[in-house]
C-alpha cells in the first residue's frame, strides 16, 4: 500500500533533486519547485517548471528515496513529463495506414503482408497430381513416350524426355501460375472502390444520356468483376482508361442523340417592316389638295 503522505526526509530534498535535474538540462531551463508527491513509502517526486522554450508546459520530475531506517536520501530518475497543456507530436500511425491511393512513385516497393484479407491462396505448389487426374503418372509417361525423338541405338542411348503433367507446369502454361489471387473480400473492396468514382451515383452519371452498358466505346473485361464493369476507351471521356461501372454514363456516350437546331422564331405579332396607310377623315375621304395648304 502506498502511503499518501510523504515521506518528511524525502520531502525535504529539494535542493538535491533540483541539482539532480540541472545536471540532466541546463541550469536555467529548471524553474520553481511546483508540487511533491508521493509515490509510495520513502519515495516521493519533486516536480519543477521548465522554462525551455521548445517544451512550453512540460515540468521535471525528479523521484528521491531513502532505505528503511536510514536518513540518506538518494536520487532515483530524473525525467521531463509533459503537463496538461503541452504540445506533444501526434500519435504515431504506421505507414500501412497512412498510405493513401497515388501516394506510389517510380521506385517504391509495396510489400504486401502475409495475411492481407484481399488475397487468397491462388495455386497449392504441389507437383504430385490426384490418382484419378487427368495428368496422373500413368498419363505423362504416356504423353513423354509419345512426344519422345527416336534416335538410333539401344534403349540406354535414347534422350530422356522432359518431365510433363505437373500442375505447376499446366498452370504456369494457363497463365495461372500465381503464389496468390484475389479473395472476395478484394474483389467486394475494389467493386465498392470503383463504384464510388465511377458509377451510377456520381453527379457526371446522372447527367448522362444514357449508360455505359450501351455505348460503343465500353471494353469488356473477364472475369466475376466483367458482369458489372468495363474500360472505357473514349479519349474524349471523361474516364478515358478507367474501370467504370456498366450504370456508369457520360456525354460521350457513342449513342447520344445529335444536338436539335434551334427553333425558329414565331412571326412578329406587330409588323413594323410595312408601312399602314392611316386616313385622315372620317370615313376614308381623302382631303383636296388645297385643303393640305398646298399651292
Amino acid at each position: 500500500m502506498r502511503s499518501r503522505t510523504p515521506d518528511r526526509l524525502c520531502a525535504e530534498a529539494v535542493e538535491l533533486a533540483r541539482a539532480a535535474a540541472e545536471e540532466a538540462a541546463a541550469p536555467s531551463t529548471v524553474g520553481d519547485h511546483v508540487q511533491v508527491t508521493a509515490d509510495g513509502d520513502r519515495v516521493v517526486t519533486h516536480h519543477f517548471a521548465c522554462h525551455d522554450p521548445g517544451y512550453r508546459g512540460w515540468h521535471w520530475a525528479v523521484t528521491v528515496a531513502r532505505a528503511s531506517r536510514a536518513k540518506l536520501v538518494t536520487v532515483d530518475e530524473t525525467v521531463l513529463l509533459p503537463g496538461p497543456d503541452a504540445l506533444l507530436a501526434p500519435e504515431w500511425v504506421p505507414w500501412s495506414e497512412r498510405l493513401r491511393p497515388g501516394d506510389m512513385g517510380p521506385g517504391d516497393l509495396l510489400p504486401t503482408e502475409a495475411d492481407d484479407l484481399r488475397l487468397e491462396p491462388g495455386w497449392t505448389g504441389e507437383e504430385e497430381p490426384p490418382a484419378n487426374s487427368a495428368v496422373s503418372h500413368e498419363m505423362s509417361e504416356l504423353a513423354d513416350a509419345e512426344d519422345a525423338e527416336v534416335t538410333a541405338g539401344p534403349p540406354a542411348a535414347q534422350p530422356v524426355a522432359p518431365r510433363r503433367g505437373s500442375i505447376s507446369a499446366l498452370a504456369e502454361e494457363l497463365g495461372m501460375r500465381r503464389a496468390r489471387v484475389l479473395s472476395r473480400y478484394g474483389l467486394h473492396t475494389a467493386a465498392d472502390r470503383w463504384d464510388e468514382t465511377h458509377g451510377s451515383k456520381t453527379p457526371m452519371a446522372q447527367a448522362a444520356p444514357a449508360s455505359c452498358v450501351s455505348c460503343g466505346f465500353l471494353v469488356p473485361i473477364g472475369g466475376s468483376l466483367g458482369q458489372a464493369f468495363g474500360i472505357c476507351a473514349n479519349e474524349f471521356g471523361p474516364a478515358d482508361g478507367h474501370v467504370v461501372s456498366l450504370s456508369y454514363g457520360c456525354g460521350g456516350h457513342s449513342e447520344a442523340a445529335v444536338m436539335p437546331k434551334p427553333p425558329r422564331p414565331a412571326p412578329p405579332v406587330v409588323d413594323e417592316t410595312l408601312v399602314d396607310e392611316m386616313p385622315l377623315r372620317e370615313g376614308g375621304e381623302q382631303p383636296a389638295e388645297e385643303d393640305l395648304g398646298h399651292s
